[in-house]
């Protein structure tokens, strides 16, 4: 599982936008007390859903 500082490393952006990703519905987390973990699972169909189509 990770944490919402560790996503943010992992992707290099702020942990706001980590948030948001969660809170859109982009990313699915759980909340633990006052702090949301990923799962590895759910991280891997979050990278998978945004790889970009290449154009023709």
């Amino acid at each position: 599982m990770y944490t919402c500082d560790e996503v943010a490393e992992r992707y290099k952006v702020k942990v706001i936008t980590v948030w948001e990703w969660i809170r859109k519905k982009k990313l699915n987390a759980i909340k633990l007390g006052r702090e949301y973990r990923v799962y590895e699972e759910d991280l891997i169909k979050f990278e998978n859903e945004r790889k970009t189509i290449p154009s023709k």
